[in-house]
């Protein structure tokens, strides 16, 4: 900022087990999306390190890194983030697109995805004529199409209402005790928090508290 140095994220010391289901609280600048984007290897620390699955991310080539991101990482925005030309389903099968998925198997995990965020029928639909609930389930399919380890959900409540976000968190709880998929948010959000199962508070850039919920 200007001349000044504001630190994002500082002293942070955190790990994440497979299947969790954890929200990263606190307040707006707090640090908990830039937190999420250096787990997620879309930024990179200034200092400190990353190890994902025990290999330090900073002896990762950029390819390496672009591969984790792609096969073991699914990333849900709060802007959703969808290819307003695409269908529904051709937005979820992209990420198979990029991994060479044959294209049987990418429309057929892709139906299958939407079916079980209740959007059926809704495969060639594309995303202006969606509701923003269902343009978020479209992307929480699209963070699954890869069979991901974690996903990476960076406010995905903030541009719902009350009974469409209950929705989509019920859904995600139910994908992460089904499929063991872990879950990382970060989130102000108070319905989320109540559903994590381990809350990590930030404050100034720093974690306050980790606790189980």
């Amino acid at each position: 900022m200007g001349q000044a140095t504001v630190p994002a994220v500082r002293a942070v010391s955190l790990s994440i087990r497979a299947s969790e289901f954890v929200a990263l609280q606190g307040p707006s600048g707090s640090g908990k999306t830039t937190l999420l984007n250096l787990l997620g290897l879309l930024d990179t620390p200034d200092s400190g390190a990353v190890f994902l699955e025990g290999r330090h991310a900073e002896s990762l080539s950029e390819n390496e890194r672009s591969d984790l991101r792609r096969d073991r990482f699914g990333f849900v925005f709060q802007t959703f983030n969808l290819i307003p030309v695409l269908t529904a389903e051709e937005n979820v099968s992209y990420p198979m697109v990029l991994a060479a998925v044959p294209a049987e198997e990418r429309r057929g995990r892709a139906r299958e995805l939407l079916e079980a965020v209740g959007l059926a029928d809704k495969v060639g639909v594309r995303p202006d004529l969606l509701s923003g609930g269902q343009r978020q389930r479209v992307a929480i399919a699209r963070a699954l199409a890869n069979r991901p380890a974690v996903v990476f959900a960076d406010e995905p409540t903030a541009n719902l209402d009350s009974r469409t976000a209950e929705g989509i968190l019920d859904l995600m709880r139910t994908i992460n005790e089904s499929s063991g998929v872990a879950f990382l948010f970060a989130t102000h959000d108070p319905r989320v928090v109540a559903r994590a199962r381990r809350i990590v508070r930030l404050h100034d850039g720093a974690v306050e508290a980790d606790e189980a919920a």
